[in-house]
């Protein structure tokens, strides 16, 4: 067996711009002849798929899967929402979801587990030369309760358990699964819908808080109020804030008038045992990623060699 060195693995990296361990492969595979090893990148996909990496991959699909009292997201991000409707893709992502889950939501683990005869990563990597997108397996998160349920929930579904939008709520109790399931259902539409920020307010991000505190005394101080009007403007403009952004304190989405902690208390009354929300999971696809818009035109132009 031919010595494969970690220079020719970092010069067959810098020549194709495929992963590292594609590459040692490659050498490996090829008895470490350079030109074999480029050759055999190209056939298996992996020289395609590096080409793509660089392109913003903001769209796709989060998938979700549950099993007993534990549940798990997975995000699974492409170029374009043409691509998150393609059933291979889709199929990906579901299966995604369900090692997620059973890897406890660990996104390392989920890229090493084994899938179709290689690995998830390997199999994305596959997929990004079948399909010609740049895709990423984002973020996986894994939540459980004992006793209680793990309710999800995804808006504008693709299809069953994939979407947009998941979420994952477990709420913690004694009370029979049947009777919490759909209390936790309608808690994960409602976090699907209003987008808490915490479950409470000690939950918060204490930067978060004190940013928000430092704009709402700007805007205050620009009423040229006193500084003792100002700090009750503050405590008010905090109080919305919270009620805004902290899932306990938030307005049921669903009949708009429930506070979520009253919710909670009235279904401790109603089921006789306490009931509450051990936590929850929110995933968004492409939130936080900068998604570059181009022009068609532009584009069909600048592949002609000149501008529209």
């Amino acid at each position: 067996m031919a010595n494969i060195t970690a220079q020719m693995v970092k010069e067959l990296r810098d020549t194709t711009g495929a992963g590292m361990m594609d590459c040692k492969k490659a050498l490996n595979e090829t008895g470490g002849d350079m030109e074999a090893a480029i050759d055999w990148l190209r056939k298996s996909g992996a020289m395609k798929a590096a080409k793509k990496a660089s392109r913003a991959a903001a769209d796709g699909l989060v998938g979700v899967a549950v099993s007993g009292n534990t549940g798990a997201l997975v995000e699974v991000n492409a170029e374009t929402d043409f691509v998150a409707r393609n059933d291979d893709f889709k199929a990906f992502v579901k299966s995604a979801a369900e090692i997620g889950l059973k890897e406890g939501g660990d996104l390392q683990k989920l890229l090493a587990a084994p899938h179709g005869g290689s690995s998830v990563q390997q199999t994305l990597t596959e997929l990004v030369a079948r399909i010609g997108e740049n895709m990423s397996v984002r973020r996986t998160l894994a939540l459980s309760v004992n006793p209680g349920v793990v309710a999800p929930y995804v808006h504008n579904a693709a299809s069953p358990d994939l979407g947009k939008i998941g979420v994952l709520v477990a709420l913690k109790s004694t009370a029979p699964a049947d009777k919490l399931m759909p209390l936790a259902k309608q808690i994960a539409m409602h976090v699907a819908a209003a987008n808490p920020l915490a479950l409470t307010i000690e939950h918060l991000d204490p930067e978060v808080v004190a940013r928000e505190k430092n704009v709402q005394i700007e805007i205050a101080r620009q009423s040229g109020r006193p500084d003792n009007v100002i700090e009750k403007m503050l405590e008010g403009r905090m109080r919305k804030f919270y009620e805004e952004s902290v899932l306990l304190q938030q307005t049921f989405v669903i009949d708009g008038e429930t506070q979520i902690a009253k919710l909670l208390e009235k279904a401790s009354k109603d089921l006789g045992v306490p009931v509450e929300i051990e936590g929850f999971v929110r995933f968004q696809v492409g939130e936080g990623i900068e998604k570059v818009e181009s022009d068609f035109a532009d584009e069909v132009a600048q592949m002609a060699g000149t501008k529209a």
